[in-house]
């Protein structure tokens, strides 16, 4: 029967595939959860979101590869300790770039 023989490779693709979403789900995870604030709340738009969330989803990732290189295995302490700081870092960054009004008018305090 062809269906049983395949069957093997399904599941070897399957579990491949579930592997690979659990390596990057840290990287998006935190894109996900920092996208909103980077891009600011007030006059979030869709393209906002997206021009926030890729290029943190983007470093985050590059981050995990580096480490799985670095280290020979993916999921070590030291390698999700720089993913934080890398994301925070390039989050702080783009923050002052895309935000409306962050940087680009004074505001005024009441004296």
């Amino acid at each position: 029967m062809p269906l049983t023989d395949s069957y093997p490779f399904v599941l070897a693709l399957w579990g491949w595939l579930l592997h690979l979403a659990n390596f990057a789900l840290p990287a998006l995870g935190l894109a996900t959860l920092l996208a909103p604030a980077v891009a600011g709340w007030r006059g979030l738009t869709p393209q906002r979101l997206w021009r926030a969330w890729w290029p943190l989803a983007g470093a985050g990732l590059l981050v995990l590869l580096a480490g799985l290189v670095g280290f020979g295995r993916d999921g070590r302490m030291a390698t999700y300790a720089g993913l934080v700081l890398v994301v925070a870092s390039l989050a702080c960054w783009l923050q002052a770039r895309l935000a409306p009004g962050i940087g680009s008018r004074r505001t005024p305090y009441p004296r």
